[in-house]
């Protein structure tokens, strides 16, 4: 990598707070940071500081009037629609400056792509994927990936793959882009049939005049590493090929892991390092640019630290040894949070991510949805859905 990757923190993110036992507790931004910091991953970087969002870059993927709401709701009586209001989405306290902060964040690293500055930008706080143009939904206020991606176009960029490897659907970029054939929206989640929101199906495929820029790969619940890896090497990198984007965006949810209290897939910390190299190695032979965002992920101490840590080292060419112990100040200080709750003692689950490639001998429960999403695609993109080498 010649040029230094961007990140993008301060501790004033961990405003989003959505409350009491809200499943997407703040903590887990900061014991992240914290534990990169403690292993050496951050030293020297000069952390980027986020700047909130003005309301009319927000306003290039939200409606004016669910601004209006947002920043209304706080002081608003007690249906303030819009999604808002809910047990997904409570109102809380500078609700819309705590949104707009994540945005901002996003817009900081996209700049310094769009720049030249930087060819890799992270932004652990972003990656809330669900805001649709007019509501809240599933934890996000406002979609700071699509803003992003949106005001990247608006800047001279002509091509953006967006690659999400959540638990969920990417339902709310799909949908800001589900017209737009300089987009190419991918999803990596667990089944529709068995997970919130219930969209995200083969089919799913793009709008008029962009056929083909919607690409949705549905995982039977339980997937294992080896599976998931499996799923994306028959899928992501053949598609990148054919659309080749200037900027990749990734929005890397921890959710998948199998000790995540909201979803069904069992992948391992081993398993989101791969995912990150798997990216990183994509952007390296291709010279994308990379823009790496956060997500879902709501086993807040023993997953999320360790698995963006990894994200953490992996855009800044510091990879830490999965073998590597937890620093004892950093379990101090978890366990003072969580006096309880065991701890891993080290930066990986033993696990082994390697997978069988697609198009081999063997048949997997996974090898449904890859055939379904290569023959709903493939095609749209100028590529032999049955033939392994496409």
């Amino acid at each position: 990598m010649g040029k230094p990757a961007a990140v993008v923190w301060d501790r004033s993110f961990l405003g989003y707070d959505l409350g009491g036992d809200h499943p997407l507790n703040p903590v887990r931004l900061d014991l992240t940071v914290r534990l990169a910091t403690a292993l050496g991953v951050l030293d020297g970087v000069e952390l980027r500081v986020p700047v909130p969002a003005g309301d009319e870059e927000i306003e290039l993927v939200h409606k004016p009037g669910y601004l209006s709401a947002v920043q209304a709701a706080p002081t608003a009586g007690w249906d303030v629609g819009h999604g808002l209001g809910t047990p997904d989405n409570p109102v809380f306290e500078r609700m819309h400056e705590a949104s707009a902060l994540v945005v901002g964040g996003s817009l900081v690293a996209a700049r310094a792509i769009a720049s030249g500055e930087v060819d890799r930008a992270v932004n652990i706080a972003g990656g809330l994927h669900h805001a649709m143009p007019d509501s809240a939904a599933g934890f996000c206020v406002y979609n700071d990936c699509a803003v992003a991606i949106e005001w990247l176009l608006r800047s001279g960029v002509e091509r953006i793959a967006y690659v999400d490897v959540d638990v969920h659907h990417g339902d709310g970029v799909q949908t800001a882009f589900w017209d737009d054939p300089r987009v190419l929206t991918i999803s990596l989640h667990q089944h529709p049939m068995s997970l919130w929101p219930g969209t995200g199906w083969a089919g799913e495929v793009g709008g008029a005049g962009a056929e083909g820029s919607a690409v949705n790969v549905p995982l039977p619940a339980g997937t294992r590493d080896g599976s998931w890896m499996r799923a994306f090497h028959a899928t992501v990198p053949s598609l990148l090929r054919a659309f080749r984007p200037q900027v990749l965006v990734t929005q890397c949810g921890v959710d998948t892991h199998k000790e995540d209290p909201l979803a069904d897939l069992s992948l391992s910390v081993d398993g989101h390092r791969a995912i990150y190299q798997a990216f990183r190695d994509l952007v390296n032979e291709h010279g994308y640019k990379w823009l790496a965002l956060g997500g879902g992920g709501y086993e807040l101490l023993r997953v999320v630290p360790r698995s963006w840590t990894h994200l953490l080292a992996t855009v800044l060419d510091r990879d830490v040894d999965p073998n590597r112990p937890l620093p004892a100040d950093w379990i101090a200080h978890a366990t003072r949070i969580a006096p309880e709750w065991p701890l891993p003692a080290s930066m990986t689950d033993g696990c082994d991510p390697g997978h069988q490639p697609w198009g081999g001998d063997a048949e997997e429960p996974v090898d449904k949805a890859i055939r379904e999403t290569r023959r709903a695609v493939f095609p749209l993109h100028g590529l032999d859905p049955d033939d392994p080498r496409d």
